[in-house]
């Protein structure tokens, strides 16, 4: 009955395939198909037909399909029968998965690393997303990476095309002249423009890419620290604008106020005199009257300016008092 049941005429098809499963041998009625047998490609399948060790044909439409082999019902048996009633006409029929793959997930296990191009500092780049693709050269695919496999899992080419995004993720980010404030606004623009440099990888392995999104990005260690950097710099001058004075003389007078608070008597005299010598360039711009003449160095113009220092706390009251009295006993 075993015999008798090999030489019916089959009628192949790939029924409940796993949503896992890329490609998955037909192994139903072993690999001697009878000639005229019917072939069945269901929507969203495609289907391989391997015959004497050679990709014979590819199925990727939908509908019945009539299989031509060597093997005659009955007859091809009894003339095999010192090969054990085997055929030497051996067919592999392997089904695969035409349809979308959606939701796929990728992730940099690596930095991309660039300069980033306002600031001049290296980036340490990290991003995550999800993209899909489906199968458009099934031959392609099959030959190269599947090699005659019994069942080949999605997961079994998730990790080599992750791989493959490290590089040209790399060369994009370091050609595109985006800066790393414009990286989370920009991410849809960013992925639109990777789909594209990303499609000749997928080509490659047999696979059309569509739907590549980036989800989140986020900055290594260093990077994020002279981010930080940049952030207090920009604060700082933002205030020294809005103060009146530029951000080199702001770091003046803070250095100025350091030196006043940590020197000795010898320094603090030093200080205050820097800080009269400084006066007349900051105060003058922090009240906004640059650009006039210069104050009289008399000892009113002096009092003056000790006081705006006191106000600013550049000196503390007890030199404020000090140096005042010594301006008012020169009088």
């Amino acid at each position: 009955m075993s015999l008798l049941s090999r030489q019916l005429r089959s009628v192949i098809q790939w029924e409940n395939p796993d949503a896992g499963v890329l490609f998955q041998c037909w192994t139903d009625n072993g690999d001697e198909i009878k000639n005229a047998s019917k072939l069945i490609v269901g929507p969203g399948q495609g289907c391989v037909f391997v015959y004497e060790g050679r990709v014979e044909a590819v199925y990727v439409e939908e509908g019945l399909h009539e299989l031509k082999t060597a093997n005659i019902p009955f007859f091809t048996t009894l003339r095999k029968f010192m090969q054990n009633f085997k055929s030497e006409h051996k067919v592999g029929i392997y089904y695969f998965r035409t349809a979308k793959l959606l939701n796929l997930k990728w992730g940099t296990e690596s930095l991309i690393k660039y300069e980033d191009p306002k600031y001049k500092f290296p980036v340490g780049l990290r991003a995550f997303g999800n993209y899909s693709m489906r199968i458009i050269d099934g031959r392609g695919f099959f030959q190269q990476v599947v090699g005659g496999a019994q069942t080949f899992l999605v997961d079994n080419i998730r990790d080599p095309i992750n791989a493959r995004l490290l590089q040209p993720l790399t060369d994009f980010f370091a050609e595109a002249g985006y800066t790393y404030t414009q990286i989370d606004p920009n991410r849809e623009e960013i992925a639109a423009a990777l789909t594209e440099k990303l499609k000749q990888e997928f080509t490659q392995l047999g696979f059309l890419l569509e739907d590549f999104r980036i989800q989140g990005t986020s900055f290594d260690e260093d990077t994020m620290r002279r981010i930080n950097r940049i952030a207090d710099i920009s604060a700082e001058a933002q205030a020294a604008s809005a103060a009146g004075v530029s951000y080199a003389q702001l770091q003046q007078l803070a250095a100025l106020r350091d030196a006043a608070k940590n020197s000795g008597t010898g320094g603090m005299g030093m200080a205050m005199a820097v800080g009269m010598g400084m006066a007349g360039a900051v105060v003058p711009a922090a009240v906004g009257l640059a650009g006039t003449q210069p104050v009289p160095d008399d000892a009113a113009a002096k009092l003056k300016k000790l006081k705006q220092l006191l106000d600013q706390q550049l000196i503390t009251p007890a030199e404020y008092e000090a140096k005042k009295r010594e301006i008012l006993a020169q009088l």
